[in-house]
């Protein structure tokens, strides 16, 4: 019964860690919620009156949310500093209340020097919001002059209450959160292996279901892995712990996606295209049977799900015999040891899972230190020693500071300029509609210039907010009804509704605002204040300060989404073109390089495009061909993403391991590809540029490899394949981002 109970509460575990990686979403509502608690009960023990325990519970959220420094340190630094900040905020508010224009004034300055903050990075954001939500708190509660004592030291209170559950009650190290990442890499990676053992024996009507639980499972495997990357300077040691951790999560990463394509292949009636496990809705290849041959099948299944046990038990602490003969049994597909009787594209599954077992090994030694090798098999001791001879090559280096943009130019200050343009059309508008609670519509202006950096970014958060907030009117009358006049019936909602709000703000903008809604129904609630017209003003009241931040961005200093996007798009191309030829520089025996760091660098840059692509592929969008097309070239851009981050791992492995020669031939080959990209990144800079996308002899025939029978199991016959798919890949770009292509030469 404990051993039942036990692997319970690990699976319970494992699906936590995987649907919230770090834990950080229910850190950051426990917190939240834990400091309004706590504010709201020291302030009933001084029967403070409601406006009071209103302003305290707003201002205890205000100051645990704003802060997002990652050392305790900085973020106490900003806490206190966050203090003073609101203190004066809330005496202006209280001053200004009454003095129309004087007090409108000044909250289109206060809102220009918030946005205007963000280049000072986290700290600078924190006080900013805190400012201005301070303010409108100001505002939302009816502060006066004689009311700003009590207001002043509920603001007190509550940075106090945030304070005593960010640094004792709920703390949040960055050691701690790393640790929680790389358990929340360990149960998304299990769960990608699980998918992938229904992809195996899925049948023809449901290969479709099964491609899509693969390529979900593998994005969110990469979501975590640039998560952990984020974290890995604050959260490891030094810089070479670093550098080894970010090592074995691109192994693993890789080689579980590799594994993916490797089933495909095996299922299908030709090779697998890399694009199916990166455009969403693609179609599954052809299958050439019903599934894999019955006997090695059955294997295959066998193997598959051992390597799902090994995943789940590494690192759990979990020795013994039987993990030792699990792992010895698939690294020895490595080596060609015990290959099943089976078709060449199903042996190469079984190498598959060697080489992915051989990753769940250098995942559990860089994080949990050296092994009991006492149980090792020769291809196991081999493994072992590869790694060993990896970690001590692995060594740190600088990275160029980037170019920054001044001026006007500088995000920062048009985002600032823009937003107190909307704020300003937002205050006339609101005071229009309502001289009391013209407010909201500057909040929603605001809160649209959130994290967005385009036009159509601002209109599609316009949008999610606006049907957010319509849902949370219906739920806000139908929870003032059953709440009443029960004060802490209604105060301990909020909190339900708060921590709803946090937890679901990374998965959904339209779910936060519909708690957000419904939340501000109770709270007007309890300052008897309530009606079905003030909520219905709440909905003209967005409306209108969504539109005026649609305006603003649209006709002051815009930056059109294609625009952004074209940016962005040259941005990944540039990185892309980096990293290639950085890894064929190596593989042709050129110096070291840090090519992992090159790699990540394109991860980021394509994860912001893939972001700024959003209004394009949104389903509101009115133009269909260009949501496909949006859609079809960020796939594209993820399939040249991932073998180029291949090529990069391999290219690191060139010094220490046996099977990885370099070749001087590689550089030439390999150069038609980077000069595409850099063709491609020309054209989509100047769409009047005359250079063409060149086409050729494949990269094997280059090199006078017979392509058409790959030595299986071979590192440099691996490379051959990833410069062809990359370059395959490159030439597909060319057509949705109308780019001529060069007839080949013959």
């Amino acid at each position: 019964m404990r051993a039942a109970g036990r692997a319970v509460r690990a699976r319970l575990r494992d699906r936590i860690a995987a649907s919230d990686p770090g834990l950080l979403r229910l850190t950051a509502g426990l917190r939240t919620v834990g400091a309004i608690a706590l504010t709201l009960a020291v302030l009933s023990l001084l029967r403070a009156d409601v406006h009071l325990l209103v302003a305290g519970a707003m201002a205890a959220m205000v100051a645990t949310f704003a802060i997002r420094e990652k050392q305790l340190g900085a973020q106490a630094v900003t806490l206190a500093l966050g203090l003073p900040v609101a203190l004066a905020s809330v005496s202006l508010g209280a001053v200004l209340n009454t003095r129309l224009v004087v007090g409108d004034a000044f909250f289109v300055v206060l809102i220009f020097c918030a946005v205007y903050g963000r280049r000072f990075g986290d700290r600078g954001t924190a006080l900013g919001l805190i400012g201005f939500q301070v303010y409108f708190l100001s505002l939302f509660v009816g502060a006066t002059v004689g009311t700003l004592p009590e207001l002043c030291g509920a603001m007190a209170l509550a940075f106090c209450s945030s304070a005593l559950m960010r640094f004792a009650v709920v703390p949040a190290t960055p050691t701690g959160v790393l640790l929680r990442l790389r358990l929340a890499f360990r149960a998304r990676l299990a769960q990608l292996v699980s998918a992938q053992v229904e992809l195996l024996g899925a049948p023809a009507d449901e290969m479709d279901k099964a491609l899509e639980a693969v390529r979900e499972g593998t994005a969110r495997l990469h979501e975590t892995a640039m998560m952990i990357q984020g974290r890995l300077e604050e959260g490891t040691p030094d810089e070479s712990a670093a550098r080894l951790v970010q090592r074995r999560i691109a192994d693993a990463e890789i080689a579980a996606e590799r594994l993916g394509l490797l089933l495909l292949t095996a299922r299908s009636a030709e090779r697998a295209d890399t694009l199916t496990l990166h455009l969403p809705g693609a179609p599954a290849p052809s299958l050439s049977g019903p599934a894999v041959p019955d006997e090695a099948g059955a294997t295959l299944h066998r193997d598959l799900q051992a390597l799902h046990a090994l995943v789940l038990r590494a690192g759990s602490g979990d020795t013994g015999t039987g993990l030792a003969h699990v792992r010895n049994r698939l690294l020895g597909y490595r080596d060609e040891e015990n290959l099943p009787p089976a078709s060449a594209a199903v042996q190469d599954v079984f190498r598959g899972i060697g080489e992915s077992a051989r990753a769940v090994l250098g995942l559990r030694i860089a994080l949990d230190g050296p092994q009991d090798e006492s149980d090792d098999t020769p291809a196991t001791a081999r493994s072992r020693e590869e790694l060993d001879a990896e970690d001590a090559a692995i060594d740190g280096g600088e990275e160029a500071e980037p170019e920054e943009q001044t001026g006007l130019r500088r995000p920062t200050t048009r985002a600032a300029v823009q937003v107190a343009v909307g704020s300003s059309l937002a205050i006339v508008g609101g005071e229009l509609l309502s001289t009391q609670r013209w407010y909201w519509a500057v909040l929603t202006c605001w809160i649209v210039f959130l994290n967005t950096a385009s036009t159509g970014e601002i209109l599609v958060k316009g949008y999610r907010r606006l049907l957010g907030t319509v849902f949370g009117v219906v739920a806000g009358i139908l929870l003032a009804g059953l709440v009443g006049k029960h004060t802490w019936t209604a105060f301990a909602l909020v909190l339900v509704l708060i921590f709803a709000m946090f937890y679901s703000a990374p998965l959904s903008y339209t779910l936060m605002s519909f708690f957000v809604t419904a939340m501000l129904g109770l709270l007007y609630t309890l300052l008897h204040t309530y009606s079905l017209d003030v909520l219905v003003l709440r909905i003209e009241e967005t409306a209108l300060g969504a539109v005026c931040g649609v305006v603003a961005a649209a006709l002051v200093l815009p930056v059109q989404t294609d625009r952004r996007t074209n940016e962005l798009l040259g941005t990944v191309l540039e990185r892309l073109a980096e990293v290639t030829e950085a890894a064929v520089g190596q593989l042709s025996g050129g110096p070291a390089d840090e090519l992992l760091d090159k790699a990540r660098d394109l991860d980021q840059a394509l994860a912001d495009l893939r972001a700024a692509t959003q209004p394009l592929i949104h389903p509101v969008t009115p133009l269909r061909t260009r949501r496909h097309t949006a859609r079809y070239v960020v796939a594209l851009l993820e399939t040249c993403a991932y073998h180029a981050r291949t090529l990069a791992a391999t290219a690191e492995l060139l010094p220490t391991h046996p099977s990885i020669a370099a070749d001087p031939r590689l550089r030439g080959a390999a150069g038609r590809t980077v000069r595409n990209i850099e063709t491609i990144a020309v054209r989509v800079a100047d769409e009047h540029a005359g250079a063409q996308v060149e086409t050729g002899p494949s990269i094997a025939s280059l090199l006078g490899s017979d392509a058409g029978t790959p030595r299986y199991g071979r590192i440099t016959d691996r490379v051959l394949r990833h410069l062809e798919r990359l370059d395959e890949a490159v030439v597909g770009l060319a057509r949705p981002l109308g780019v001529p292509v060069a007839a080949p030469k013959g």
